[in-house]
């Protein structure tokens, strides 16, 4: 059995659904559909999930909504008027479209959180109307069905795992297809509440781990995962097979081909993660395994980059011999509700960067004003844009030279870094770069490692 999920850019009008449903008609072992809303159909479109927050956004302001309630009708019309779906299914849609603006939310947060998953929900239920209308029998399935819990986090939800026992009580004996809203759950009050964007790949492998699947299918608009954003490298080299740790560093560090979070639910079950090409179904993509499945001939597999990053660098003379003095750092961030994404040191200083999508610029200067008067750094900078650069490999463990051969051609190109740092696990190097320079740094590595 398998656990397929498609993205926005499969969804995205009724020429690609019809590809999708062709992959699922196909074959029989497809029994689990999970769905993105509608995607982009050309460069400068509008995703759906992206007009629905637009539709939140004037519902809290009080203010008209008439055009965007309409173009997001039209998105799912469009899709249903292509497959001659009966028009009282659509207005099936357009009620619920209606009533979301005029339900109880428990915050603002939780508004933003129903909007938003209604993409997901909306287009399941279109999906199986569909599928059905085309003579593959398919049941819409409400995450709060399989009650698929998360907590509290209105807008970044963590899933809880006891779900898993109400997963796999799922029928898959039939031949209907079960179709799945992906990137939402439901509180245990019963809100919607949405995983971080792109999180349609959570679900999917939620539902991969809960149904002990053979295999998690991703399907998206790309034949494989490569090595480098082709942005940056023309023709870059299509990697054939991953391991989960190596496509979980890419993926936190750029690769956007697969949410980094879906990776856990597929680890703890030991699930192979197929990413395939919607558009070119017959492919074979990129398998993302265990490392005992991977024969390691390359001691690099990718290289991302992203520049989602700030940091804050602090130096105070001997402050490592001072006990507790991180301990009072983590106390600030934790005070002002701030994550961390890594925190290199040396004797007299330290770095930490965050992931400055997740902040606000209250909670930064909260953070600064506490840790100048509480900490007294002899120096305190805040760079509110910083790269970061993850080389990563398998082949990497042991190998002498590894570093050499990935910091060798930034001199050779003038480009200095701002840090340095190997995690214990040896199969990452992570660079801090000037944002400005980051593209030209992996264009330099990529070439200097892979041709």
């Amino acid at each position: 059995m398998k656990v397929t999920k498609f993205g926005g850019s499969s969804l995205a009008d009724g020429q690609q659904l019809k590809r999708v449903f062709d992959i699922i008609r196909d074959d029989s072992e497809r029994k689990v559909v999970v769905v993105s809303a509608p995607g982009k159909r050309f460069k400068d479109d509008t995703k759906v999930t992206d007009l629905l927050l637009s539709y939140a956004k004037a519902t809290i302001e009080d203010t008209d909504a008439t055009d965007i309630i309409e173009a997001i009708k039209h998105r799912y019309h469009a899709i249903g008027n292509y497959f001659d779906l009966p028009d009282y299914d659509l207005a099936d849609l357009d009620e619920q479209i209606d009533h979301l603006s005029t339900k109880h939310y428990r915050s603002f947060d939780y508004l933003y959180a129903a909007f938003a998953a209604h993409g997901e929900y909306l287009n399941a239920q279109l999906v199986a109307k569909v599928f059905t209308h085309l003579g593959v029998s398919a049941r819409f399935i409400d995450p709060k069905e399989i009650g698929l819990l998360v907590d509290d986090n209105a807008r970044q939800a963590t899933f809880d795992t006891k779900s898993y026992d109400t997963i796999a009580e799922l029928d898959l004996s039939t031949s209907e297809r079960l179709i799945v809203p992906g990137f939402f759950g439901y509180t245990k009050n019963g809100d919607m509440a949405t995983f971080s964007r792109g999180g349609s790949d959570i679900t999917g492998a939620i539902m991969a781990r809960g149904l002990r699947a053979d295999l998690y299918e991703n399907f998206t608009d790309v034949s494989a995962i490569y090595a480098v954003n082709p942005n940056i490298i023309d023709k870059p080299t299509a990697i054939d097979q991953m391991t989960y740790d190596e496509m979980r560093e890419l993926s936190y560090a750029g690769f956007a081909v697969f949410h980094d979070e879906a990776i856990i639910p597929a680890i703890q079950g030991g699930i192979r993660i197929n990413i395939k090409n919607t558009n070119e179904p017959d492919a074979p993509g990129t398998f993302i395994v265990p490392p005992t499945e991977v024969q390691q001939s390359r001691p690099v597999t990718g290289i991302a980059n992203s520049n989602r990053f700030a940091a804050l660098y602090l130096h105070r003379y001997l402050l490592n011999k001072e006990v507790g003095f991180t301990l009072r750092i983590l106390e600030i961030l934790k005070r002002h509700q701030i994550s961390y994404e890594h925190m290199p040191s040396g004797i007299d200083d330290l770095t930490i960067i965050f992931d400055k999508t997740l902040l606000t610029q209250e909670k930064i200067d909260g953070m600064l004003a506490d840790i100048a008067s509480e900490i007294k750094p002899d120096t305190l900078k805040w760079l509110p844009s910083y790269g970061i650069i993850m080389v990563v490999g398998e082949g990497m463990r042991n190998r002498i030279g590894a570093l050499t051969e990935i910091v060798s051609p930034l001199k050779e190109h003038h480009i200095s870094l701002q840090m340095v740092n190997q995690g214990a696990s040896e199969i990452s190097i992570m660079l801090g770069i000037q944002p400005d320079l980051s593209d030209r740094a992996v264009k330099a590595i990529y070439e200097n490692i892979f041709k």
